[in-house]
């Protein structure tokens, strides 16, 4: 009886695998040399976004419009950093003060000093002040009008300027009053100029002064005392720009203080006067 043997398979059956790959790779070559061979018309891409919004602005040319309509370069990655902002800003002052202190032609009548988030100024006696006296010289108004500038120009940084007043060991007997009043006095000057020329919110001006407990120098020699009859300027920046006059740490102080800020336009509608 004869038998049916059952044909093997298997051998070659994957074959059309490889057919498949090579169909796939070639049509992807194809479609990629499309692609490289196509231009966007700007005219049927118009037509096809306002099809979909008819009050649509499309922009022709390489800048992006903005939300409303503009073209805004400060978006996207060329947006600057506040903190370089800050730090030009500390860099134009200091470059002020070197100057100003060239043309004195005495780099000791002022000594800035730059810290994390704050600038210290030191001015000497002879820019601002007379020995035994409150009143702001020529020299001191010419240096602050030069810095208010700078400040108006930085003013969204800045936290709070705090300007302290100091004076010297005077000869004969202490006295008290006299010695906290002037001290206090000059700082008062000079922080009423900043308040009068720049463009700072007057809550982040403070005065202070300390008469002649915080001395830098001797009280012997003239020289000495002189150095020690100074007003020093404390400048603390904000890590992030301040979005309204009354914000940072004056904002704190006053929010858990319960106070307002007369100089606030949100607060106060009028400027009244002092008593």
């Amino acid at each position: 009886m004869a038998s049916i043997k059952k044909k093997k398979g298997g051998e070659g059956g994957a074959n059309w695998m490889d057919t498949y790959g090579d169909m796939v790779t070639l049509l992807l070559c194809f479609f990629v040399l499309l692609y490289s061979m196509s231009t966007i018309s700007e005219e049927k891409w118009m037509m096809i976004v306002q099809s979909f919004n008819k009050d649509a602005e499309v922009s022709t040319d390489d800048k992006p419009l903005g939300p409303d309509g503009q073209n805004d370069e400060q978006l996207g990655d060329d947006m600057p950093m506040t903190q370089d902002e800050v730090n030009e800003d500390v860099e134009m002052i200091l470059k002020y003060l070197a100057e100003y202190a060239a043309g004195q032609n005495d780099e000791s009548v002022v000594e800035p000093t730059v810290g994390d988030g704050y600038m210290y100024i030191r001015f000497s006696d002879d820019v601002f002040f007379r020995g035994d006296s409150y009143t702001l010289l020529p020299a001191g108004q010419e240096a602050l009008l030069g810095l208010c500038p700078i400040l108006n120009n930085a003013r969204t940084y800045i936290d709070e300027i705090v300007v302290s007043g100091h004076t010297a060991t005077a000869q004969g007997t202490y006295n008290a009053n006299k010695d906290r009043v002037l001290a206090a006095s000059r700082a008062a000057t000079v922080a009423a100029f900043l308040q009068e020329n720049t463009e700072v919110d007057y809550a982040r001006i403070v005065d202070q002064g300390y008469g002649q407990w915080r001395p830098i120098a001797g009280n012997v020699e003239e020289a000495e005392r002189r150095k020690n009859r100074r007003v020093e300027i404390m400048i603390s920046f904000s890590d992030e720009e301040l979005d309204s006059p009354f914000a940072g740490s004056v904002t704190e102080y006053y929010t858990t203080t319960g106070q307002s800020n007369p100089s606030d336009p949100t607060q106060s509608t009028t400027n009244t006067a002092a008593e």
